[in-house]
């Protein structure tokens, strides 16, 4: 059947189909072209070229895509109503509304910014196999790296309270504003957790640099805590794949 065909075709059939991998390298090259006049500060003549390309690379993609969704939704008609909203649906569009207003005049209302253009990396999680165990990753690991999350966001609270109400809001020495409100305090809570520290707000009293030197340890183990979990799962994930594909 034509359909079945178009949807092995588009969907990364798992039997080996060769047109089926030529598609995807086809589609990942589009998505790298269409990105690279977003490298330049000049609009060359050739990157109208690759937007009509890359563009109408995906206006195909997505319409073969929509017309294979009862394959894939398995819910008859409706298939085709629910499929315009599903996630990677939502990226296909955005993906291509960037380029509508340079394909035809007619588009010009919905002009976007080229930062639009970026959503277009998105549609890598499609076709790269390494991103989707990833993804799997976090999904088998989302309760402890969420119980990572939280412990991270209320350390980050407590110390900017802290550095908030312990430093003074002008520097003694220079005359300048440091933690001038409570975001200034969390903005720099979140900088010194992560280790970074960029230096731009800085404690100036003893306490603010008990706490600021508190912090940038316990950054080091909140990083390390989900790097470890994220490797092992991800190395289990990566052996399960190696195993249903060798058969």
């Amino acid at each position: 059947m034509l359909k079945e065909k178009i949807y092995n075709l588009v969907n990364r059939d798992k039997k080996g189909m060769i047109a089926s991998r030529i598609y995807d390298w086809y589609m990942l090259v589009m998505i790298i072209a269409s990105i690279i006049p977003l490298m330049f500060i000049e609009d060359y003549p050739i990157f109208k070229v690759i937007e009509v390309v890359t563009v109408s690379a995906f206006i195909i993609d997505y319409a073969l895509r929509w017309f294979t969704s009862d394959i894939q939704l398995k819910k008859g008609w409706l298939s085709y109503i629910v499929y315009p909203f599903t996630p990677m649906a939502i990226i296909d569009l955005l993906s291509i509304l960037p380029g509508l207003n340079l394909i035809s005049p007619e588009f010009k209302l919905l002009r976007l910014t080229r930062l639009l253009k970026i959503v277009r990396l998105l549609k890598l999680f499609r076709y790269s196999d390494k991103i989707t165990i990833f993804f799997q990753v976090l999904q088998k690991e989302r309760q402890v790296l969420l119980s990572v999350l939280m412990l991270a966001l209320f350390y980050i609270f407590i110390t900017a309270l802290v550095m908030f109400n312990a430093e003074p809001h002008i520097n003694p020495h220079t005359g300048q504003e440091t933690f001038h409100s409570f975001f200034d305090a969390l903005y720099w809570a979140t900088v010194t957790l992560t280790t970074v520290g960029y230096g731009d707000l800085c404690p100036v009293t003893d306490i603010g640099r008990v706490v600021s030197m508190l912090s940038s340890l316990f950054g080091v183990a909140i990083i390390a805590l989900p790097s470890g979990v994220i490797t092992a799962s991800y190395l289990e994930e990566l052996r399960d794949y190696r195993v249903r594909h060798a058969h």
